[in-house]
């Protein structure tokens, strides 16, 4: 059978031996189908398979499939090299929780002959826009699957913050920050600030106080399609931080204004078959454990 894909390209940490074992075996399996492999230049991993090394820049440009093989933090990475052009990520787990490299290192194969062989799902995740409006008018933007978060930063002190919606006035916070995040970000760094977690196809959006200095400072849910707008609030000694899937964007000053938004791009996930968002959430957060409640499938 022919591969519905000619061309792979293979994301890790390949310095972790785990990661580094996986993608040898991966590239094997891709070299035996007649697919070309393609891996970061700065790989030095040992492959049985001819690889060729290139800047994984050019992976978008090169590749048709992209593999994430790690954790999360791997494929959010491997989202930032795919999302101009759309190429569709696969992710096998060699990390800890893994939402969203959801191919479980056992069957890893067996998963991947099947994308290879055209049978899986699209799974299209939506992103948010972040744009930091400096005093002198200099903006810097920066796109994120998972969230948007507005940390304090190189000080000990709780920041003061506003916050707007759709140019509405929302709340004046206070706390250690805020985190904006996507469906797909609920079940990240907003999940420990008590949000809540949204099903990835929800058009929605999560704020959530990080450790808020009013106990009804509470996580809230909005549409993805509205405009955040977040203004510090001029306070001695305090330093805020934004980061982008936990890539740094800059300093949030007090002159200056940090909107977040829909993204026109976008990232589509492929899953084999048989996957189920509800059995990850029980796996990875450990849900009917318990003998009296047990089901068969967990």
């Amino acid at each position: 059978m022919s591969a519905h894909f000619q061309t792979v390209a293979l994301v890790g940490r390949y310095a972790d031996a785990p990661v580094a074992e996986a993608m040898a075996a991966l590239a094997t399996n891709a070299a035996e189908r007649g697919i070309r492999v393609y891996v970061d230049r700065s790989n030095t991993a040992a492959f049985q398979a001819p690889v060729e090394r290139v800047d994984e820049s050019a992976f978008a440009d090169s590749a048709q499939l992209l593999v994430a093989v790690g954790g999360d933090g791997t494929l959010l990475h491997a989202a930032r090299l795919a999302y101009s052009r759309d190429l569709p990520l696969l992710g096998i787990n060699r990390g800890r929780l893994g939402f969203l490299a959801d191919v479980a290192a056992a069957e890893m194969l067996e998963r991947f002959g099947d994308v290879l062989a055209g049978r899986y799902s699209r799974d299209v995740r939506h992103l948010l826009a972040a744009c930091l409006h400096g005093p002198d008018g200099a903006e810097r933007r920066a796109v994120a699957l998972n969230d948007v978060v507005v940390q304090k930063w190189e000080t000990g002190r709780m920041l003061d913050f506003e916050t707007w919606i759709d140019g509405r006035y929302v709340n004046t916070h206070g706390g250690d920050g805020l985190v904006a995040a996507t469906s797909t970000g609920s079940t990240a760094y907003a999940l420990s600030c008590g949000g809540p977690i949204i099903q990835p196809d929800l058009d929605a959006l999560v704020l959530a106080p990080i450790c808020p200095h009013t106990l009804s400072d509470r996580p809230i849910v909005v549409s993805r399609r509205c405009e955040i707008e977040v203004r510090l609030v001029p306070r001695a000694a305090t330093k805020a931080q934004v980061t982008c899937d936990g890539v740094v964007l800059g300093d949030l000053e007090p002159e200056a204004r940090l909107t977040i938004g829909p993204a026109p791009e976008r990232v589509t996930l492929l899953h084999p078959p048989g996957y189920d968002y509800y059995r990850i959430l029980r796996s990875k957060l450990h849900w009917g454990r318990g003998a009296r409640h047990a089901h068969p499938e967990t």
